[in-house]
């Protein structure tokens, strides 16, 4: 019969051939058909399985893929991918009073819309450990030798260094910012050692540094990063969720006339080192003063910023009050509390003509010591002798005049001016002290409740010295508490709770408070808010080119899709067209079948006539 012969060009060159005739040997008919039909129907589905997800950005896939990339930021601990050329990294220095830490950071090239903020985390080595490096003593130390500044920082720019690709030094920024050691220091002698950073760093190192890539940070700059870092961690910088109730309604700052602006509700923080306390909380709404001097002092403790790349939308704008308490550390209340055991006691033998706490045979009563305990403790040369009553209550009661309350209204410890907070509708984390007095000795980190924390401080500090060191001899506590956490776990305990309560204000039956010591399993250090901050324009390069792109290449997306389309369809009548084919093949094939058989039976009657009349 004939031969079919089809070929084609794009997207490969291809050819094949089909002979009717052989076919049917292969295949029956029936079959073919039904084939060749099931193909068609294959086509069809595929392309409107195309169509609908290429169109859908909302469908359950593209849903699973926002999860994913929450999750693998929250918990991936796998190494960096150095080889991949669309990473990008950045550098902080943190120079602390007792030494510095360099902290990489990396992240993906960003995905083009203004509304999202740059995925950083910590950048990881090939044994998926952080890439991180401590030096001492601290930076302050060379305040009178400020020529050494570039030599004490070498060491961990070097580290650096090593573990970023050679070919992004260039575009990696680095950011050396100085804390409280510097603070305390002369300005002249911060100058100096910033001068010599400034100098330095750009002849060694090939990073992206500049004049305002080396400054010391106020406490109130360090407070805001570290309230940006951890909230960025937890998410809270995300888009609504459906399912999302934990949401606020925010007034911009310089937008009163406009309509609130709906997100999600942001964590506060609250960290009790040693020396002092700090909060950081936003504040969500239009905050009202009392008086002209309150709110000049309030324009001290509220940062107002935008997260955002783009400065003309509000999204990311937010406010946030941060304030740092010195003295109002653990170890620094303890420390005035014993000055003031001391004045009370010199005032009460001067009265009484007594000597108590001058021998350890009469010791001066302490209520903030666990039961029983003998103590010693110096002032000024002197010596004075406590013995522990455990009262948990009554050391309450003697450490309230400890937080300078004030009766102004929205005032704090301190008498410091404190937005309103609305309880009803925050979440607070809280870190250092306020995690090792709930779950060092009492284990009851995590979600705080006053009356089952304050039920269980009081049991500590009734309970016998002797009896405390022998649970602390067979391990009972946590493995990093001591003996000087025993001794002063009453003290803490209550400290804690008044700042908390009395200081803050937070009502007793406050249930938003989490104590913690890592978020979803890290340490997220001001460092990450730092970077988060001030690479907040970087998406800007990568969205015009998103911007770039997409304008020049619409109609190269549209020939290719289309053509892609155009193929699928072709395709499609080809088949149909075979199909056509083979079917008219089939009725040519009956047809001549019919004359065939319609020929033989008149040859048959012809010569069966012919015989009869020769015979006649």
């Amino acid at each position: 019969m004939g031969r079919i012969n089809f070929s084609c060009l794009l997207p490969a060159s291809w050819h094949f051939s089909l002979a009717p005739v052989g076919v049917p040997r292969i295949v029956g008919l029936a079959l073919r058909q039904l084939l060749l039909l099931g193909i068609c129907l294959g086509m069809i589905l595929l392309l409107y399985f195309i169509l609908v997800m290429t169109r859908s950005k909302h469908s359950w896939l593209f849903k699973d893929k926002q999860f994913q990339r929450y999750l693998a930021r929250v918990t991936d601990m796998e190494a960096t991918d150095t080889s991949n050329p669309n990473l990008n990294y950045g550098i902080v220095v943190d120079c602390g009073s007792s030494g510095s830490r360099i902290f990489v950071y990396c992240w993906p090239r960003h995905n083009g819309n203004p509304h999202d903020l740059l995925d950083i985390k910590q950048m990881r080595d090939k044994n998926r450990k952080p890439v991180v490096m401590k030096i001492k003593p601290g930076i302050s130390d060379l305040a009178t030798t400020p020529e050494k500044a570039s030599d004490y920082i070498y060491p961990l720019l070097s580290f650096a260094e090593k573990h970023i690709p050679k070919g992004k030094h260039k575009e990696t920024p680095l950011y050396i910012l100085c804390t409280a050691g510097m603070r305390i220091l002369p300005e002249s002698q911060q100058e100096a050692l910033l001068e010599d950073l400034r100098t330095d760093i750009p002849v060694h190192f090939d990073f992206l540094f500049s004049d305002s890539h080396v400054e010391v940070i106020s406490g109130k700059q360090e407070g805001v990063y570290a309230w940006i870092g951890i909230n960025f961690v937890l998410g809270r910088f995300d888009h609504i969720e459906e399912d999302d109730d934990a949401i606020v309604e925010v007034h911009i700052p310089g937008s009163e006339n406009q309509e609130a602006l709906i997100r999600k509700r942001t964590a506060g923080i609250l960290d009790m080192g040693g020396v002092s306390t700090q909060i950081a909380y936003e504040v969500p709404k239009t905050v009202s003063f009392a008086s002209l001097q309150q709110e000049e002092v309030a324009k001290n403790l509220l940062a107002e910023f935008n997260l955002g790349c783009d400065a003309h939308q509000t999204e990311h704008v937010y406010r946030v009050y941060v304030t740092t308490f010195l003295g109002f550390g653990g170890n620094a209340a303890r420390q005035r509390y014993e000055e003031s055991l001391f004045n009370k006691a010199a005032v009460e033998n001067g009265l009484l003509g007594k000597h108590i706490g001058e021998t350890s045979e009469s010791p001066y009563l302490d209520p903030c010591l666990p039961l029983d305990i003998e103590d010693e403790i110096q002032n000024g040369g002197k010596s004075l002798y406590l013995r522990g009553t455990g009262d948990f209550d009554l050391c309450r009661v003697v450490i309230q005049p400890f937080m300078n309350k004030t009766n102004e209204t929205h005032s704090s410890l301190n008498g410091v001016y404190q937005p309103l907070i609305e309880y009803t509708n925050s979440e607070f984390y809280g870190f250092s002290e306020f995690y090792y007095c709930t779950e060092d000795v009492l284990r009851m980190g995590g979600d705080y409740d006053a009356t089952k924390y304050s039920n269980a401080a009081k049991s500590y500090c009734a309970t016998k010295w002797t009896t405390l060191k022998e649970r602390f001899d067979r391990g009972l506590y946590a493995s990093h508490a001591d003996l000087h956490r025993l001794k002063y776990q009453c003290f803490k305990s209550a400290w804690m709770y008044e700042v908390f309560h009395v200081g803050f204000s937070f009502p007793e039956n406050y249930k938003g408070l989490k104590t913690a010591q890592l978020v979803y399993d890290k340490e997220v250090q001001w460092t990450l808010g730092a970077i988060l901050y001030r690479t907040r324009f970087l998406p800007l390069r990568d969205i015009q080119q998103e911007n770039f792109k997409g304008s020049h290449s619409h109609w190269r997306g549209f020939s290719f899709v289309y053509n892609h389309y155009l193929f699928l369809v072709c395709f499609l009548v080809v088949l149909l067209s075979i199909l056509l084919y083979l079917l008219r093949l089939r009725r040519i094939h009956r047809r001549m079948q019919r004359n065939l058989s319609s020929s033989a039976l008149w040859m048959e009657e012809g010569v069966a006539t012919g015989i009869g009349t020769g015979t006649i």
